[in-house]
């Protein structure tokens, strides 16, 4: 059975790091390396040269037997060796055994500049490194000496310094890769932990916590998806919350229904009693209806099925419209209903959708509302901006509950909606509407002073 490996985005990343900084470690090592070997070669050949002319130089003022016999015995018991011939390249005298090769070297030599020159610099492959500085007295050439070094001492050197930078270079490889493995520990972890969210939530548990005090992009990486987190699980309580709701609203109504159907089936009841009950069937019915249209709406808005068809009209003929609709309303309860406007405000809107959020808001100042009352709906443009107020004198809307009225479903007084017959969707809906044409919705209210509806939408230019 075959199993797929894993290619963990550690693994590559490390590999990534470790063959990148390998590279740059290994070019510079290399760089280095034959550098410091090849100042060192140089340094022992200068030497081996500066010390022969040094001897050239004695010998140039006392080119006799008893001082070449001195340089001779002085170079005995250094790791050098010197070769003094005459001008013929004939041996005069020498410090140590001269071998065949470097007899050789020096028959072979050509001539050499005055200050002397490396013979033979190939250490790599002869035995031998070969300096020659010309002994010259009077202008005459009188003879050579040679200085030899057994290469073996520069392999020595060479072998010394590889060692040294093995070391280095294993050492520096060792940090490297317990600097990755951190680091890539560092990087990889947090991803590690939002895989895993993300897993979490995939699955339907929405509920994740996620260290965000980076300051960096996974920071950034890992703010996203604990917001998204966090959106969802709200998403998920508010969608619990609206169902838990929605079965209330239709189990009040079909209870009502249910009930009152029982009692107007009765045979002893009388053609009042009777009429009475199949009124309320028929106010629990509309009021069913009534939220079933509203969540109808509600649904449309959420899958991009509602259609907001625009066209230029005069803000106020609408508005007059609408207060023709509920004038009598407010009459019969006896609040007074004023129309503010200023004169040809032409705005782009749907002029249907429109006055239903005017309907609802009026609808909602006349319920809350008491007979004296005055319910003021004003509109005015400023600066390409149509304003439309609608100001009522009722209760007014406690200030904890004002940021949530335009939620689905939300209520203020539960019981009092409840009598009026309101779903709850109402403010909802005029929300979805209002910014479906570009605009804003916004409530100002104190409790026992009233409320003020300000409905903010773009104007013709």
């Amino acid at each position: 059975m075959a199993f797929k490996r894993k290619n963990k985005l550690a693994t590559k990343l490390g590999l990534m790091f470790l063959i990148s900084i390998l590279l740059l470690e290994g070019i510079l090592f290399v760089v280095l390396y034959f550098g410091f070997l090849n100042e060192r070669i140089m340094a022992e050949t200068d030497a081996l040269l500066a010390r022969g002319n040094s001897h050239r130089d004695v010998l140039e003022k006392h080119f006799d037997s008893e001082t070449r016999d001195h340089v001779a015995l002085m170079e005995s018991e250094a790791d050098t060796q010197v070769v003094i011939t005459d001008n013929k390249k004939n041996i005069l005298v020498h410090s140590n055994e001269v071998t065949p090769p470097i007899k050789k070297m020096i028959q072979s030599s050509n001539s050499l500049p005055v200050d002397g020159a490396v013979i033979e610099g190939d250490w790599v492959r002869e035995p031998n490194v070969t300096s020659g500085s010309p002994i010259i007295i009077n202008d005459e050439l009188v003879g050579y000496v040679y200085m030899v070094l057994d290469t073996q001492g520069i392999r020595d050197v060479r072998d010394h310094l590889t060692a040294q930078f093995l070391i280095i270079s294993g050492l520096a490889l060792f940090l490297t890769i317990i600097t990755i493995i951190y680091l890539s520990r560092i990087i990889i972890r947090p991803l590690i932990h939002m895989k895993e969210a993300t897993k979490k939530m995939s699955a339907g548990e929405h509920d994740v916590s996620l260290k965000v005090d980076r300051n960096d992009e996974l920071g950034e990486l890992a703010k996203a998806i604990q917001s998204l987190s966090d959106d969802l699980l709200r998403l998920k309580n508010d969608r619990s919350d609206f169902l838990a709701s929605i079965a209330h609203e239709l189990r009040t109504p079909l209870t009502y229904l249910s009930g009152y159907a029982d009692i107007a089936q009765r045979d002893n009841l009388s053609s009042e009693e009777r009429q009475y009950y199949l009124s309320i069937i028929k106010e629990e019915s509309g009021n069913l209806t009534s939220l079933v249209r509203d969540l109808f709406n509600m649904a449309k808005m959420d899958q991009k099925g509602f259609v907001i068809d625009k066209e230029e009209i005069e803000l106020c003929r609408l508005m007059q419209q609408v207060n023709e609709k509920v004038k009598p309303a407010f009459d019969s309860k006896g609040i007074h209903l004023l129309i503010s406007c200023q004169r040809k405000i032409l705005v782009s809107l749907d002029p249907g959708r429109f006055s239903q959020v005017l309907l609802n808001l009026l609808d909602n100042a006349l319920h809350y509302s008491k007979e004296g009352d005055t319910v003021l709906v004003e509109a005015s443009l400023n600066h390409s901006k149509v304003e439309v107020n609608v100001i009522d004198e009722g209760e007014g809307i406690p200030d904890k509950d004002l940021p949530y009225i335009f939620d689905r479903l939300y209520r203020v007084d539960k019981s009092r909606s409840r009598k009026y017959g309101g779903s709850g969707l109402g403010l909802a809906i005029a929300k979805e509407i209002i910014e479906k044409h570009g605009g804003s919705i916004s409530a100002l209210s104190k409790e026992g002073k009233g409320t003020t509806m300000k409905i903010v939408i773009p104007g013709d230019d």
